[in-house]
């Protein structure tokens, strides 16, 4: 079965040449490659426009800054494939990642796949490791211990399947669970699909990332984003930051748990105050 690579991307002209050129190393060698740049204002179409490798059947396009949920979407409208693959810009892969991601799909095991072996590509940086400690990730890898081999967010679906239910809903952070949501079911873990993902790896990624991520829907409305701007005040953040900075042995937890929280609460005001205004 062919397989279309959809790549979203926003102002991440630093990774996105590793990321292609490592597709372009693939064992698997039918697929073709679509690269939307999500209204990026770094010079990421120039690198789309230049590349020293192009990769064969690639192709990208551009979109207004909509979000990666509306690049997917974008992406998939182009595709060729029967199955669709979707990575991050920030991504590295294993020679025979695409291989081992549809293989329980090829079969027909599975509609859909994830994959376990999502490895930290930047675990040296002192900034990245806090940001795994965090999330109670594994040492190394981006998932937490014992994780389950069925998951809401998809690296691969039939195409069938994606045009069935029209896609993502784009809308933030989350936008990629409204796949599962929309397919009442989750995603089959692909066993040896290995892939290298960078984490945040400085101060002001770090608190950007974490206002996007916090701009989503809260359990109990308003009451859940009440508690979340308790969660993350500074008396808490200083705490929790001082209690993992020990407890994990990493000093420069602190300083990372205050600017990550102080993001997520800046997110967290202005999701609010954009949704009273937009009533």
């Amino acid at each position: 079965m062919k397989i279309s690579v959809i790549v979203p991307t926003y102002n991440e002209k630093g990774v996105l040449e590793n990321c292609i050129e490592s597709l372009g190393a693939q064992s698997h060698k039918d697929f073709d490659t679509i690269v939307v740049d999500d209204g990026s204002t770094d010079g990421t179409l120039e690198i789309l426009k230049n590349l020293k490798r192009p990769l064969p059947n690639f192709n990208f396009s551009k979109q207004n800054h909509k979000g990666p949920g509306a690049a997917r979407n974008l992406g998939a409208s182009l595709a060729k494939g029967e199955i669709l693959v979707f990575v991050d810009a920030d991504m590295t892969f294993d020679e025979n990642f695409l291989t081992n991601l549809v293989e329980p799909i090829e079969k027909k095991n599975a509609k859909g796949t994830f994959s376990k072996e999502e490895f930290v590509a930047n675990w040296d940086n002192v900034w990245a490791r806090c940001w795994s400690i965090n999330e109670g990730w594994e040492p190394h890898r981006r998932h937490p211990k014992n994780y389950p081999d069925f998951q809401p967010v998809f690296r691969a679906i039939l195409k069938s399947e994606f045009d069935r239910v029209e896609g993502f809903t784009p809308g933030g952070y989350d936008d990629d669970w409204s796949l599962y949501r929309k397919l009442g079911y989750e995603a089959m873990n692909a066993p040896g699909a290995i892939y290298y993902h960078k984490n945040p790896d400085n101060l002001i990624e770090i608190f950007k990332h974490a206002k996007w991520v916090s701009k989503r829907k809260y359990k109990l409305g308003i009451i859940g984003k009440i508690y979340n701007l308790l969660v993350y005040s500074f008396p808490i953040s200083v705490w929790q930051g001082l209690r993992k900075s020990i407890l994990k042995r990493e000093p420069l937890f602190l300083v990372f748990k205050i600017v990550y929280d102080f993001g997520a609460f800046v997110g967290i005001l202005e999701f609010v105050l954009k949704r009273n205004g937009a009533k």
